[in-house]
């Protein structure tokens, strides 16, 4: 999951939990005021019965006029009169006992039970005393609270709706300068490595970061041009004397008067001068195929003309190879067999992959197959040679590493580094699979070429 899909999520939670909390204290207060407000007015009307049942006169005449008046019927309204009898105790029982007792203790209540509200108070009418009760049901005001919930609910939705939308927008601008600077470094690649990001104004954390990758590309130039020159220079030091060497041991052995044990000195120096020069050609390739490219020839090239100048390759080198090309799957549109890159680079990668697999299988078959899917191009190299044991199989693609069972076979280690390098050069993979005794199978894929 993206960073900016997180954060637009991580907004919306904060959303919803502080939406949910604000509503939580609208419905909480909105409810006790509307309980209190229903409350005091069956207070008010507890006290009016009061005055006009129990206190008659012209007093008790002047509320039952303003009540009858002003004040509204409530619905299923209903008074009680309750008398304490000769031993001061009153019939209650018609009545919560939870509301009852609050109004023995404390002089007055209320309560409350699905939407039947009761409110009383014990009144003194000398010599008597007297529980007044009122009860009433408030559809109105539960109405309220439910139409209450109703806006709640949509207003809630609402909010998380446009919540939403604001936190991908918030996060989509947050996010914007990074976007910018991904898009950018996608751009500067091995082969330009002089380009820089675009500087941000300010001491933010994406200048900062800016600064950084700047910092960084100068010191990857640094190292890639000194590695330039080290291929530059290391191609003329070393091969200069290497080939003196070789010349003047050939012109040795070319005198009559050597004897047996000199000849033999000889050209054992001939012999290994020659391999120092082939370590030195793979090493000088291996180096100039990890760097930068810009030197390379880069053209289209079709992927199955390679394979055959590569077996061609292996069989003026191998001729007793057996090696066998499957183009059955070609597609009809030779567009897809196209790649871009470098010929001789990927002529000499391909030509490694087969060479090792027809001296490691001794000869016996190794079949060549060429596939194209999803705009990738798969070239499948098969033999039955003596495989690779899986807990080396790691470690093949390091420079100089030889296999255990390997020892009886010519080789140096730098032939598959090499091919590594140059098919990731060309933007593709390599995939290795063996099993001693029984051989191996590798597998380059290649992208093909855009129009």
């Amino acid at each position: 999951m993206k960073i900016q899909t997180k954060i637009t999520l991580l907004f919306l939670i904060l959303s919803t939990g502080i939406l949910v909390l604000l509503n939580t204290f609208i419905l909480y207060f909105d409810y006790q005021f509307n309980y209190d407000d229903f409350f005091k007015r069956l207070e008010a009307r507890v006290n009016l019965t009061a005055e006009t049942r129990l206190f008659p006169g012209e007093r008790s005449r002047a509320y039952e006029e303003v009540r009858n008046k002003y004040l509204e019927k409530l619905d299923s309204e209903t008074e009680y009169i309750i008398k304490a009898d000769a031993k001061g105790k009153f019939d209650t029982r018609q009545f919560p006992a939870e509301f009852t007792e609050e109004i023995f203790s404390q002089g007055k209540s209320r309560y409350k039970h699905k939407n039947r509200f009761l409110a009383g108070k014990i009144v003194a009418a000398i010599p008597d005393e007297y529980i007044v009760i009122v009860s009433a049901r408030n559809p109105y005001g539960m109405r309220e609270l439910k139409e209450l919930q109703k806006i709640i609910i949509v207003g809630f939705t609402g909010s998380l709706i446009i919540a939403f939308f604001v936190g991908k927008v918030f996060s989509y601008y947050t996010f914007d300068p990074i976007r910018k600077l991904t898009d950018r470094m996608k751009v500067i690649t091995s082969d330009n490595l002089h380009l820089r990001l675009n500087d941000w104004n300010g001491k933010d954390e994406i200048s900062e970061l800016t600064q950084t990758f700047n910092d960084m590309l100068n010191r990857l130039e640094t190292a890639f041009e000194t590695q330039n020159n080290f291929v530059s220079n290391a191609s003329h030091e070393l091969r200069t004397p290497l080939t003196i060497i070789n010349a003047e041991v050939e012109l040795a052995l070319t005198k009559a008067d050597l004897t047996e044990n000199q000849r033999a000195i000889f050209s054992t120096i001939c012999a290994e001068t020659d391999k120092l020069t082939q370590i030195l050609s793979s090493l000088l390739l291996l180096a100039q195929s990890g760097f930068n490219g810009r030197k390379q020839s880069w053209q289209t090239i079709r992927v199955d003309e390679l394979i055959w100048m590569s077996v061609g390759s292996v069989k003026k080198i191998q001729a007793q190879s057996n090696i066998e090309v499957d183009f059955e799957t070609l597609p009809e549109n030779e567009e897809l067999l196209q790649i871009s890159g470098n010929s001789n680079l990927l002529r000499l990668a391909i030509t490694n992959i087969i060479s090792n697999a027809c001296k490691y299988s001794q000869n016996q078959l190794v079949t060549v197959k060429l596939m194209v899917q999803n705009k990738q191009i798969g070239i499948t190299v098969t033999d039955q040679g003596i495989g690779i044991p899986s807990s080396e199989l790691p470690y093949i693609f390091e420079p100089f590493f030889r296999a255990s069972n390997t020892l009886n076979f010519q080789g140096y280690g730098v032939g598959l580094p090499l091919t590594l390098n140059i098919i990731r050069l060309h933007k593709g993979t390599i995939d290795i699979s063996s099993e001693v005794g029984k051989g191996t199978q590798i597998l380059i894929l290649l992208p093909v070429a855009t129009a």
